[in-house]
């Protein structure tokens, strides 16, 4: 009789153990809770600052630097969309122009084929095509037309110096009475004499101004004088401008 007890107890214990085994493995597995991941703390300063630096009559030259980079910033290049209304502007719409700056986080980017005399609103975007959300410039106008155009030819040069022969035409549509003419210097160039022109240079380079006689320039009209400049470096061409 023990011995039949004995049996049917260990029996006993291993269909409670068999159970015990089986209710563990259908438990369900605990999952840990993902780690929780914070924003970056970005510095309380803008991402990146541009402004309008120079313009011509038919482009504008916006100045710029990087000051974060990502998350927090920008990466260059940098592109500048120009727009015609501050509206257009804010809500990224309707760009009218842009250009596309080198790999620099400080650098300018030239914007061409404006309107001359004409307001534009600039915004700046990223390589990755981020848009930067606070700058919005402007508005910045290009310059008017010129009142008159100068073309100029090296007609002759040598070491030490060149003479050039300049044409200074009105290309607006009202009389011109005055001009004036000058050209960016590579340093050292001066005016020993004009014929036809007065040398007029300044600190910022060399310049000639009318004779007089020739001061009255009807629309169409034009006037020619000839220069004879010493330098140390006798440039090909010049590139002339001209104006009041």
């Amino acid at each position: 009789m023990l011995h039949k007890f004995g049996v049917l107890l260990a029996a006993a214990t291993v269909v409670v153990a068999g159970w015990a085994t089986t209710a563990g493995a259908g438990a369900p597995a605990t999952v840990p809770a993902p780690a929780q991941t914070s924003p970056p703390a970005c510095p309380p300063v803008l991402p990146i600052s541009g402004m309008v630096t120079a313009s011509t009559a038919t482009s504008l030259t916006v100045s710029y630097s990087i000051m974060l980079s990502p998350p927090c910033g920008y990466d260059p290049p940098i592109t500048v969309s120009l727009f015609a209304s501050r509206a257009d502007a804010e809500q990224w719409r309707a760009p009218v122009a842009a250009a596309t700056s080198g790999p620099q986080r400080y650098g300018t980017v030239t914007v061409g084929g404006l309107t001359p005399d004409t307001e534009y609103w600039f915004r700046l975007s990223d390589v990755e095509g981020r848009q930067d959300r606070y700058i919005v410039g402007g508005p910045a106008r290009t310059a008017a037309q010129p009142a008159c155009t100068a073309t100029a030819a090296v007609t002759s040069a040598w070491d030490g110096g060149f003479v050039a022969t300049v044409t200074v035409r009105n290309t607006g549509t009202e009389p011109i009475d005055g001009w004036r003419f000058w050209w960016q210097w590579s340093g050292d160039e001066r005016i020993q004499t004009a014929w036809n022109a007065v040398p007029d240079s300044t600190d910022t380079g060399p310049a000639v101004r009318d004779a007089g006689y020739n001061a009255a320039l009807p629309p169409g009209g034009s006037a020619t004088f000839g220069l004879l400049v010493a330098t140390s470096a006798a440039p090909a061409t010049i590139t002339p401008s001209c104006g009041r």
